[in-house]
């Protein structure tokens, strides 16, 4: 069978270095809508009617249902061959009808799941990571001891992400080979693309004058230039990851934070355990989604906070009123003047271990940081910017903070020896 497929459907950077590279780790990085993603899913779909089989990961098996899965599915329309392939949404599995090949999706918090998935005709010839830069060294490690078995295709690894941190391990693994005045690289089996929204011919002229308009320094550098972050005066450097999946069975001091989402905005919650004696703050679980209607948002959350108390940001009363209407004891967080600042001071000065699944307090604890002037001096005030898990974090732990409207208890004058 012959496909005809129209190249104007791809965008040429990638036709050229991507189609057909046959380089066993390739990694494409850069900045945000450059079209990495896409072109990767297209490419995937090409792959498999070859006879290719694909592992598809994330760091959570949640976010990769919402992100390469729609983005397959997306392709597999877009370029007419939805007669080709059998898309499974129960199990996240699509198959092509034409050779029994497979496309696998897995989030690398299933270990159990990624040891022992396997396609129904041959070998996994392909893994591609997603948001690379959320998943561990010895996670990526581990997916490319997958690629075993007989196969007449060369076995490929591929990391897609955007550069938020020089420190990153993948830099350090990988980005010797790298020259800044280069777009592609490759050497000794290994190949590097990057691209920005200037590689992307899709992009509407909003999506353009959004990034070229970027005011922050470091978005700008990342996220409009595709270059590696290199963080400037960030708020929260007492953090560590750690897996916590057999630690958190003996938690017993759990509180839950949540911050609305509005517009754009993603509705985040947050699963904390507070060692006080230890002045320890372990970060277990998190949800982080958007347009989510008030059911949707409530059979969210009741599976994380069962009977305990949630305490939510105070500024949509009607939505916590129907939260507790549907027997989720939610709270307003009291907030206040100064309240920002205080819950800051407080988290600084605690060892905050978080999760490794927990992908998206990593990225907003990594990028918070304070604002600075015209000449690049810190200022004492955060910026009000990718810090809703933040916000949701010190809404769970403000009993702890203190700073609030004082109480004021009357006692019996008789106990105090009074009349």
């Amino acid at each position: 069978m012959i496909l005809k497929i129209d190249p104007e459907l791809f965008n040429p950077v990638y036709l050229k270095h991507q189609i057909g590279n046959l380089n066993s780790t390739q990694i494409y990085f850069g900045g945000s809508s450059s079209g990495k993603s896409y072109s990767l899913a297209q490419r995937v779909i090409l792959d498999v009617l070859k006879g290719r089989n694909y592992l598809i990961v994330r760091q959570t098996a949640g976010s990769i249902k919402r992100s390469c899965f729609n983005e397959i599915t997306k392709a597999i329309g877009a370029l007419r061959m939805s007669d080709y392939f059998d898309i499974n949404k129960s199990d996240f599995v699509i198959t092509c009808n034409i050779n029994n090949k497979q496309i696998l999706f897995s989030g690398l918090d299933d270990t159990e799941k990624i040891k022992s998935i396997t396609p129904i005709d041959g070998v996994l010839t392909d893994v591609w990571v997603e948001e690379a830069t959320e998943a561990e060294y010895k996670a990526v490690k581990q997916l490319e001891k997958r690629l075993r078995g007989k196969s007449k295709f060369v076995k490929r690894i591929t990391l897609s992400f955007n550069p938020v941190d020089q420190n990153h391990w993948i830099y350090k693994e990988y980005f010797d080979i790298w020259e800044d005045d280069k777009q592609y690289v490759e050497r000794d089996g290994v190949s590097i693309l990057k691209t920005t929204y200037k590689d992307n011919k899709f992009l509407t002229d909003d999506d353009v004058y959004r990034l070229e308009n970027e005011k922050d320094e470091w978005y700008h550098n990342v996220y409009t230039l595709g270059n590696w972050g290199v963080l400037g005066d960030v708020i929260f450097r007492n953090w560590r990851v750690e897996n916590l999946s057999e630690l958190k069975k003996s938690f017993d001091k759990i509180r839950h934070g949540l911050d609305f989402g509005f517009a754009d905005d993603p509705n985040a919650l947050v699963d904390v355990h507070y060692d006080k004696s230890r002045k320890k703050l372990y970060i277990f679980g998190e949800e982080y989604a958007n347009d989510l209607t008030n059911v949707e948002l409530i059979n969210l959350i009741r599976p994380h906070v069962g009977n305990r108390v949630i305490t939510c940001d105070s500024a949509e009363p009607k939505t916590i009123k129907e939260l507790n209407n549907n027997r989720i004891r939610a709270i307003s967080a009291k907030k206040g003047p100064g309240s920002i600042e205080a819950g800051i001071r407080f988290l600084r000065g605690l060892e905050i271990i978080v999760d490794v699944n927990c992908v998206n307090i990593k990225n907003e604890l990594s990028k918070y940081k304070w604002k600075e002037d015209k000449g690049g001096n810190s200022l004492p005030v955060p910026l009000d910017k990718d810090n809703h898990l933040i916000d949701a974090l010190r809404y769970a732990i403000e009993d702890e903070i203190g700073g609030g409207t004082p109480t004021v208890q009357i006692f019996d004058k008789r106990k105090l020896g009074l009349r």
